[in-house]
């Protein structure tokens, strides 16, 4: 909350504290606001609220999908993007920046775009993934980043056709993530998106450390595994297809954050699935306002700036001898 509030004062036009507090209070509960500050009021409220909302929501969902997927697939470079989903999201967004899909959906074209080609993406990858034996991890890996560079070519195809130049830059700016366009009619089914596959993720968390040992302990416990597993796919599909959507490709929070999250509170899913979202929601805030301010008045790309942090942070991880990446 401290985050929120402080971040939201951040930007071109500095707010301070006191002020930020009394807009938010206001829109809130109902206050009264004074001339001279209605235009501070509407920097506030209508730009950058919903948008330091949204990084709470997709840095929390992000999170959790790769505490999740960690477990699913039993490896430690495991996140959000290496099922596919976000590769092909990715080319639905592109189609509606570049040539005007889903013209008719207004605002929304962009977000529609990008979850009905996310939902297709996970179709393509469960029936290539499937098999008798269900969804194995090895499947599921190998198949997730041949996808991934299938619907990468084709986005790059999309990108070189691009009708002018000024389309494409747009393209690949959102294909490195932005909040740029952040508003309170995307905010909501993001939230209740995220909100609800935490709780179900959160509710399998003894599944989850039991699927962590392998599938043969986890069996042995009692835990249908290949169920699970086709559940753990849906549930992270449509949390990473919603955020891809609202969000673009923004990458490394959900391979970095959980192994952070691990050193402090330990393997148990539990405790995981309790403090990544927090710990994400807290990060990407701070790397959107970075990415806010650090070139002020343009604006950097988020994954630029999550890639810049987790890098460094994988490799520290790694030189650690004290940390064991899945057993490995």
């Amino acid at each position: 909350m401290v985050s929120v509030v402080v971040a939201v004062g951040i930007g071109t036009v500095a707010v301070p504290v006191t002020h930020t507090w009394a807009f938010l209070r206001a829109g809130l509960v109902g206050g009264t606001i004074g001339a001279g500050d209605v235009g501070s009021y509407r920097i506030i409220w209508d730009i950058r609220l919903p948008r330091v909302l949204l990084a709470v929501v997709v840095g929390a969902g992000l999170a959790t999908v790769g505490v999740a997927i960690q477990a699913m697939v039993r490896n430690a470079l495991a996140e959000p993007f290496v099922l596919g989903i976000s590769s092909g999201a990715s080319v639905g967004a592109t189609a509606v920046a570049l040539f005007g899909v889903f013209a008719a959906m207004g605002i929304y074209a962009l977000s529609v775009g990008a979850f009905l080609a996310a939902l297709g993406a996970t179709v393509i990858v469960y029936l290539v993934a499937k098999t008798r034996e269900g969804l194995t991890p090895l499947r599921l890996v190998l198949t997730g980043t041949a996808m991934s560079y299938g619907f990468f070519a084709v986005t790059t195809v999309l990108v070189f056709q691009a009708p002018n130049g000024e389309a494409a830059r747009s393209a690949l700016f959102w294909l490195l993530g932005s909040l740029a366009g952040a508003n309170w009619g995307s905010l909501p089914v993001a939230a209740v998106v995220v909100a609800a596959g935490s709780l179900v993720l959160f509710v399998l968390s003894g599944r989850l450390n039991a699927l962590a040992m392998g599938d043969e302990a986890a069996t042995t416990l009692g835990v249908n595994v290949p169920r699970l597993r086709v559940l753990l796919f849906v549930v992270c599909s449509a949390m990473t297809g919603v955020l891809v959507a609202v969000s673009g490709a923004i990458g490394f929070v959900g391979l970095i954050l959980p192994h952070l999250v691990r050193l402090v509170v330990g393997a148990d899913h539990q405790r995981v699935l309790a403090v990544a979202p927090l710990a994400g929601a807290v990060f990407l805030v701070w790397v959107d306002v970075a990415a806010r301010v650090l070139a002020a008045p343009e604006e950097l790309p988020i994954g630029v700036l999550t890639a810049a942090v987790g890098v460094p942070a994988f490799l520290v991880l790694m030189r650690r001898r004290a940390y064991v990446f899945g057993g490995a």
